[in-house]
């Protein structure tokens, strides 16, 4: 039996053959087998995630940011409108920013919350 190959946007190996082109069951994308296979959602074409900023500037790994709006925090007083937040590390997920704020410890930043300082 031929193997195929993973789901280019979720990479599950439950892809599937209909007709001329490759299903993938998980998350319904459809492909060519002989198109180049496209880089998934937030990575380029290296392979690196890709992270924008609430302004749409990338972002990279041990950047500085401040975060542009309160955000509550669960267990915790609310991080506030200002805050510096520095040597970030990016990480893919619906959190993609994992960083250490001072007050606060170990967090996880969505990137839309944050602008580049």
């Amino acid at each position: 039996m031929e193997e195929l190959p993973p789901c280019p946007k979720c990479h599950s190996v439950l892809t599937y053959q209909d007709g001329a082109l490759l299903m993938c069951p998980e998350c319904a994308h459809e492909w060519s087998p002989s198109a180049a296979a496209p880089a998934p959602d937030g990575e380029d074409e290296g392979g690196g995630l890709v992270v924008k900023d609430a302004h749409g500037n990338l972002l990279q790994d041990g950047d500085s940011v401040v975060v542009v709006k309160d955000l509550k925090v669960k267990g915790a007083a609310t991080l506030k409108s200002g805050t510096k937040v520095k040597n970030i590390r990016l990480v893919e997920g619906d959190h993609n920013i994992d960083c250490r704020i001072e007050g606060f410890g170990a967090m996880a930043l969505k990137s839309e919350f944050v602008k580049k300082a």
